[in-house]
């Protein structure tokens, strides 16, 4: 995976509806971002053009109104990904343990800008 800020906007696979979308940073192995709502922290391999990772993602601020966060309940998430990328965006699906039941989720990032 190249370093770089990224956008990252993730949709539900497994038959759920739901999207969202933030910002992440990757760089020498480390993973961090957030959205409106929620903060990731992880870390991840690549070789060639692909990679592999496991994220966790914890609540920042609490839900208001009707908002719903994908993964944002009280209790940290953890997730695992794995993906494609080129120099300017990367494909990547994950599943994340939720309670007790899994989600499938599919992500599309653009790259943003360079980060060193």
């Amino acid at each position: 995976m190249k370093n770089g800020l990224y956008s990252i906007h993730v949709t539900l696979l497994d038959g759920r509806a739901g999207k969202g979308s933030g910002v992440i940073v990757f760089r020498d192995g480390k993973i961090v971002g957030g959205d409106a709502y929620l903060y990731y922290t992880g870390s991840y391999t690549a070789k060639d053009n692909t990679f592999k990772g496991e994220v966790l993602v914890q609540r920042h601020t609490s839900p208001r109104g009707d908002d719903n966060p994908l993964f944002g309940g009280p209790a940290a998430v953890g997730i695992g990904v794995s993906g494609t990328f080129t120099d300017t965006r990367a494909d990547m699906t994950g599943t994340a343990l939720v309670g007790k039941a899994s989600q499938i989720f599919g992500a599309t990032l653009h790259k943003l800008a360079d980060v060193d």
